[in-house]
């Protein structure tokens, strides 16, 4: 199912994107000319009374959008993963000893080794979708692979490894 949004000019404010859910919930984000964002939560007889508006900082915005991402992004995998037979994803946390703290994605040759993918990185509360060969790892970062059990066992000791050509 695709989801409309609309969008709507507020003189002088800014602009309104509204949707439904398929429950019959409408949310909105109002963006500000000056920047600011709110989330509009609307009563569900009356299309035009707010329930609430709540006011995000920028931080607060990109947390909201990652979080939403993030999430979407996990549960599209694990569908993916009941379709593909042995195939399984998994989160590898990136250890501060990894010696490919500070390096590229590149220098684990990880698909090549192992098989599996790195389809995302977990950064804080940020979600970095199909990082490329030169994205830099980072201590704390949680890796986001698809692979065969096999091949993620394998990427979980490279990415610990102290012998990363090991």
């Amino acid at each position: 199912m695709r989801v409309r949004v609309e969008q709507t000019s507020l003189p002088g404010i800014g602009v309104r994107h509204d949707f439904v859910t398929e429950l019959g919930r409408r949310l909105g984000v109002v963006s500000h000319r000056d920047g600011r964002r709110a989330l509009i939560i609307y009563d569900r007889d009356d299309p035009d009374a707010r329930l609430a508006a709540i006011q995000l900082t920028d931080d607060e915005a990109e947390a909201l959008a990652d979080l939403l991402g993030a999430s979407l992004m996990l549960g599209q995998l694990a569908g993916l993963r009941d379709q593909a037979a042995g195939l399984l994803t998994e989160q590898i946390a990136l250890p501060a000893s990894s010696p490919f703290v500070n390096r590229q994605l590149g220098d684990t040759r990880a698909r090549t080794r192992t098989s599996s993918s790195i389809v995302a990185v977990l950064r804080a509360a940020r979600v970095i979708p199909s990082p490329g060969p030169d994205f830099r790892f980072e201590s704390g970062d949680v890796v986001v692979a698809v692979g065969t059990r096999k091949g993620l066992d394998a990427l979980t000791r490279i990415l610990a490894d102290n012998d990363p050509d090991g």
